[in-house]
């Protein structure tokens, strides 16, 4: 059977995520976004490559949600983007209210939905959505650590061919782990020395507002479109696949009621397992100030 994914907003993130679906033929798609006839000229432009590219997979544009109705997951990718100069703290009040508006709106039609938020500030609309669709915490996280893990190993490999390991919120206080970041299971702090090491972390932590400076006009797009994608790939094909992920902590790593990044196995049931690592006391604390960024953007939340 057919599955059905809803990716919200039209903008780079959404669109280059639903051509990557399409694409991969996970599923048929449907783009929706409220400026008119940008979801439904971007949807059937992607819909005519598949005769170049040979994929089969339905690719609809709507600006409202009954077209939605039944789908499997949502990909959340609506809202204000970064611009030079801002952090994702200063997105919080606006895109609350754009999360809470199209969550409310895609669960009226799709009750048995796993949503995956790629809207920054992550952590914080990850709790907006949760809120607002009342589902089990299992069927709503984020696309972060993938993401920043992907970075990671980006500016590493430019030194070595590795995996790298990414905890905590997404933003600058992420905690980058370069004990479980490996070469052929060697870690890095083995192969690099401690100054580069150090430049490689704080590299990753500012990962996505380099790219920002550079464009001055947007943010990133091709490499979130990716994360989001891996995600939907491991659920909708139960893979069962490890990954990093924002998720909604109940006691593990000493964290209660906040959305952070953490290891998950990813599969049909959403988030199935959450994987504790041996951190390290500084590695620990870092995890802990991660955390209590996340908790003061909560505090702020009014849905």
């Amino acid at each position: 059977m057919r599955k059905k994914i809803t990716v919200i907003g039209a903008g780079n993130v959404g669109a280059t995520t639903a051509q990557r679906l399409v694409e991969k033929e996970l599923g048929d798609v449907v783009l929706v976004d409220v400026v008119d006839g940008v979801p439904q000229g971007k949807g059937l432009d992607m819909f005519q490559s598949g005769a170049v590219e040979g994929f089969d997979m339905k690719i609809v544009g709507s600006n409202a949600y009954e077209e939605t109705a039944g789908s499997d997951i949502c990909v959340m990718t609506a809202g204000l983007a970064r611009k030079p100069g801002m952090s994702r703290d200063d997105l919080l009040k606006k895109n609350e209210e754009i999360v809470a508006d199209c969550i409310a709106k895609v669960t009226r039609h799709s009750r048995d939905l796993t949503i995956i938020m790629v809207t920054n500030p992550l952590d914080a609309m990850c709790e907006v959505a949760r809120r607002v669709s009342k589902l089990p915490k299992e069927k709503v996280f984020g696309m972060a650590g993938i993401l920043d893990c992907a970075r990671m190993r980006a500016f590493i490999s430019m030194e070595l061919n590795i995996h790298a390991t990414v905890l905590g919120g997404h933003g600058d206080t992420m905690v980058p782990l370069p004990r479980y970041s490996t070469v052929a299971g060697i870690p890095i702090t083995e192969l690099l020395t401690a100054e580069r090491v150090d430049a490689i972390v704080k590299r990753t932590a500012k990962g996505g507002i380099e790219i920002v400076n550079f464009l001055k006009t947007g943010s990133a797009y091709y490499a979130p479109s990716a994360a989001a994608v891996e995600m939907v790939d491991a659920v909708l094909k139960d893979k069962k696949k490890i990954l990093p992920c924002a998720v909604l902590l109940e006691g593990e790593y000493g964290i209660n009621g906040l959305y952070v990044g953490v290891p998950v196995t990813l599969g049909a049931a959403g988030v199935e397992k959450i994987h504790q690592l041996n951190l390290t006391e500084a590695e620990a604390a870092a995890l802990r100030k991660s955390a209590d960024s996340v908790a003061e953007l909560c505090a702020l939340l009014t849905c």
